[in-house]
């Protein structure tokens, strides 16, 4: 389909100035321009020709921050850490501006006396001034913020990430949730979306690296009757990320996630656990290490190491695009609630098959309705 086909489709980034949010802003502008080939884009591959989804060039941006870094900035600042290829920020310097004058104040910041429905009420209400003044079918608010601590049992607030579901909620936009935070899995959340059945919903913590390769490598010790003993892990990681994940309760969150993919698939938790480690020197890169011990034949002991090395914004991004041109489109299907047949991008999905090839299968399977619906 092509682009004058489609209505513009809005997509809301929480965490609107962050590196994920510039680099598939920047990301779709190079793309859409003939710049660079969509590597990692799951939805320009040939099963997903016919799903009738919302054209990259069709896709408008703004969203909320707390960061007063334009985004036109803080893609040299990626170009400078190596994330963004040089000469891109330039080249897409105008959609990065115009992405950057849509960007509202998020919330809550320190001091701010405003109650948790007035929050929402002015999150609704820059969601909807978006859609309108860009005259857009519907938009997608898509969590790329740093990841929060989960809030603790009888908290009297909503986390912030669960302001923004909310909004989401209120002014019927699709939502996905790319963090671990709470977002739409506060209980009065959750209880409302099942009462209303409410837009298409998606989460939680995309699967980029370490994870994406547990949920490969699991599966291979349960068809091959291996006992996973122990799987440790290790991150070593800087930029914003490292500095949210170095608080303890932050770093939990992340790592329900990660532990989730074991449990669902070997049956069991094994021994071991993952240990999160800022290092500010990495930047905008990381090291994923995992440790496997596991028993053969007659008890004999066995060792997997694997190593991961990258850069999270270029791993997410694709992947933000992705499901944003996937909820819309779901969204426009008529579907509502949660999309299990997303499962193949979250650490935590809203159900559905555990390991990567059926979850992969649920996908095409997902690009197929969407073919048929109206």
């Amino acid at each position: 389909m092509s682009p004058n086909e489609n209505p513009p489709t809005g997509v809301w980034l929480v965490g609107a100035r962050g590196s994920v949010a510039t680099t598939a802003i920047a990301g779709r502008a190079a793309v859409t321009a003939g710049l660079h080939p969509p590597t990692g884009m799951i939805t320009e591959t040939p099963p997903f020709a016919a799903a009738r989804l919302p054209a990259l060039a069709s896709l408008v941006f703004g969203g909320h921050d707390t960061d007063p870094c334009p985004l036109p900035k803080r893609a040299e600042h990626l170009t400078a850490a190596g994330v963004l290829p040089h000469g891109l920020a330039a080249a897409v310097h105008a959609e990065l501006a115009a992405a950057d004058r849509a960007v509202r104040p998020g919330g809550p910041q320190p001091g701010d006396t405003r109650t948790d429905d007035e929050l929402i009420r002015r999150f609704a209400a820059d969601i909807a001034g978006f859609r309108d003044r860009n005259r857009l079918a519907r938009v997608v608010v898509v969590n790329v913020a740093s990841t929060e601590p989960a809030p603790p049992p009888g908290a009297e607030r909503l986390a912030p990430s669960s302001l923004y579901a909310a909004a989401a909620l209120r002014t019927d936009c699709a939502y996905v949730n790319f963090t671990p935070s709470t977002g739409l899995r506060a209980p009065a959340l959750a209880d409302l979306a099942a009462a209303t059945g409410g837009p298409p919903h998606a989460g939680r913590d995309g699967k980029t690296g370490q994870t994406l390769l547990r949920s490969v490598l699991a599966p291979m010790f349960v068809q091959r009757a291996l006992t996973v003993r122990a799987w440790s892990g290790s991150n070593l990681l800087g930029g914003n990320d490292g500095a949210a994940l170095a608080d303890p309760a932050a770093a939990a969150a992340k790592n329900a996630g990660k532990e989730r993919v074991l449990t669902d698939t070997l049956g069991h938790t094994p021994e071991g656990a993952v240990h999160i480690d800022e290092v500010p020197a990495l930047g905008e890169w990381k090291t994923a290490w995992d440790h496997i011990a596991f028993d053969g034949f007659l008890g004999s002991r066995t060792i997997l190491q694997t190593i991961w090395q990258g850069c999270d914004s270029a791993l997410a991004a694709p992947l933000v695009l992705d499901l944003a041109r996937l909820a819309a489109r779901a969204h426009e299907a008529g579907l509502s609630g949660p999309l299990p047949q997303l499962g193949f991008y979250f650490k935590d999905p809203d159900g559905g098959p555990a390991t990567l090839h059926e979850q992969f299968a649920e996908l095409h399977a997902l690009a197929r309705r969407l073919g048929e619906a109206r």
